[in-house]
């Protein structure tokens, strides 16, 4: 088992930044791709960025690129999502997520086993 618990969401201007943190807990974190995916009200959940299990590789979707960055700490256990030049449309439900077995790639929801509790972005115009 692997549990995933999400913080660091808020409130923030349009061109604002924040950063999401990611604590793992449970299964040895460090052997696990780790994605963010988000939920925007009546919209399906879609793939925002994920990680390989060193660190070493990155996958960011479009709506992402250039302004999001994904990192992850595997001494502490804890993936990041940093957001910045944040835009109205950004605003959703960010949860973090790990496949079913360690090496596994993520990029859909259906890939995703673990799931986090989510954590409310809000963006401001």
């Amino acid at each position: 088992q692997v549990q995933l618990v999400e913080s660091g969401g808020g409130l923030v201007q349009a061109g604002g930044s924040l950063r999401l943190s990611c604590a793992a807990s449970g299964r040895t974190f460090s052997g696990y791709t780790m994605g963010w995916f988000r939920q925007a009200p009546g919209k399906e959940r879609e793939f925002v960025t994920a990680i390989s299990p060193s660190g070493a590789r990155t996958y960011y979707a479009d709506s992402g690129k250039g302004r999001f960055t994904i990192s992850r700490d595997n001494a502490k256990n804890t993936g990041y999502l940093q957001m910045n030049s944040l835009k109205p449309e950004d605003t959703a439900v960010y949860y973090c997520a790990a496949p079913q077995k360690p090496l596994l790639f993520i990029q859909t929801p259906n890939d995703a086993y673990y799931w986090g509790q989510g954590t409310q972005v809000t963006v401001s115009s």
